[in-house]
């Protein structure tokens, strides 16, 4: 991590991972801005460093769950922790939804665009939506989707629910062994070793990625291309920003007694890192190590952070809503209040399985108002292309929202369960102290002392 171990030797500003991905950042839109077709040549480099990043989410998943669930000694403890996760990630989405909903309702984005539908170009889009797109599974398909067809297939494919399950059953196996499965989670913890190693090698490649990924973005759909949807993203942006204020920041201060502000200062690397690449996933191991850093205990971090990647994502159901009836204003489409309570009781269930969806929240949304026939099939076509044009801008703030939400939900899970250590917290994020990556090849008994006070 980009945490110095020795506090009293200050790295030179060039080589802090903040400075290096912010200027790569800038340099991309530059770029982007002035040598657009040179531009797009450099998505390899945004793919190739959220891949490299991708391929060491399953295993981190899988032995940061596995030694945090040993470490609580039993099942229940893990069960309880699970259920409280989930009542929290329902309560925040759902308000996330039905706030998108409210503003979008009262500043009307859209209505004002007069669309001639006739004559709209949607052939951007017609390999995500139409006759041959993807459509949102059943609750039983999005159940059995959660069981691997191979023990083998859930990492291959990096498939994060199936990895849980994995990892839940592993876990629960070894925990029945009692003393006869201690080895076994020894070389699991010095395992996990190696690879939070490693994703410190990769990380030293974001600015690279970061680069890459805002080039190609600028230079493929311009900045001029903000310009007549700007009302939209900007709107978005601004509902994102007060969400976080008025209701993540008051969880922080009044149930945690810590800042948000202080919060997002000690990630600030990782939301830089978001920012250039558009994906969370890019920084799920920095996040464990994180908040693992800061004082929450392991066997939480390991269990709520995954989780939070399939079932907290606050700012895509922020987008839900306010993406559909955008396009219901843009293309002159009245729903009734039953239509609107309708499609928010969908999406609260659609919205689950964003991150099971290959194209993620954009195929989430086209399938659910696909499913739903609120809106005539043309009119939908040509306001699904408005919002693909812009859906990369879109998919930064969604991505910066749901990571700052994920952390947020795993500290007040930490607190909740008696397994915060406030005042490392409250050090590590004012500055006092350092905060010690290397907590996680020490920390493991703190899993015990959580399931003894139960």
């Amino acid at each position: 991590m980009a945490a110095s171990k020795n506090p009293t030797k200050k790295k030179p500003l060039y080589k802090d991972l903040f400075v290096q991905v912010i200027s790569a950042i800038v340099i991309g839109i530059l770029f982007g801005y002035f040598y657009p077709q040179q531009a797009t040549a450099m998505k390899p480099l945004g793919e190739g460093f959220i891949n490299l990043i991708k391929m060491m989410i399953a295993p981190i998943i899988f032995c940061t769950m596995v030694t945090g669930i040993a470490g609580m000694g039993n099942v229940k403890s893990v069960g309880r922790v699970g259920a409280k996760a989930i009542l929290y990630f329902e309560v925040i989405t759902t308000i996330a939804l039905v706030f998108g909903l409210l503003v979008v309702n009262f500043f009307q984005p859209g209505s004002d665009l007069n669309i001639d539908v006739a004559s709209y170009d949607t052939s951007a889009i017609a390999g995500k939506v139409g006759s041959n797109a993807p459509h949102m599974p059943s609750t039983v398909d999005f159940i059995m989707g959660m069981i691997p067809h191979t023990l083998v297939g859930a990492f291959s494919e990096g498939n994060i629910l199936q990895v849980l399950v994995i990892s839940i059953l592993f876990a629960a196996g070894l925990t029945a062994l009692g003393e006869k499965g201690k080895d076994v989670v020894a070389i699991i913890e010095s395992f996990s070793h190696v690879l939070f190693k490693m994703i410190d090698i990769i990380t030293k490649l974001a600015p690279i990625g970061a680069f890459g990924a805002m080039a190609y973005t600028v230079g493929k759909f311009g900045i001029g291309s903000l310009k007549d949807l700007g009302e939209l993203i900007l709107l978005f942006y601004f509902t994102g920003f007060v969400f976080v204020v008025c209701l993540l920041a008051p969880i922080m201060r009044f149930y945690c007694k810590l800042s948000l502000w202080q919060f997002v200062k000690y990630i600030k690397e990782e939301l830089l890192i978001v920012l250039g690449t558009s994906s969370s996933e890019s920084v799920l191991p920095r996040m464990i190590e994180r908040l693992t850093a800061m004082g929450c205990s392991k066997s939480v971090v390991g269990l709520v952070v995954p989780a939070g990647y399939s079932f907290n994502l606050d700012g895509s159901s922020l987008y839900f809503t306010m993406a559909a009836i955008f396009i219901a204003y843009a293309t002159d489409t009245p729903l009734t209040f039953g239509q609107e309570m309708a499609l928010l009781g969908v999406l609260l269930v659609t919205s689950k399985g964003a991150a099971g969806v290959t194209g993620s929240a954009f195929i989430v949304l086209a399938a659910t108002l696909s499913s739903m026939n609120i809106i005539p099939e043309q009119n939908l076509q040509v306001g699904l292309a408005l919002i693909f044009a812009i859906d990369r801008f879109m998919s930064t703030g969604r991505a910066i929202i749901n990571l700052i939400g994920n952390g947020i939900a795993t500290i007040v899970i930490a607190k909740w369960e008696n397994a915060l250590d406030h005042k490392l917290a409250q050090d590590v994020l004012s500055g006092k102290k350092e905060a010690d990556f290397g907590v996680l090849e020490t920390q493991g008994g703190i899993g015990e002392m959580i399931a003894q006070k139960h």
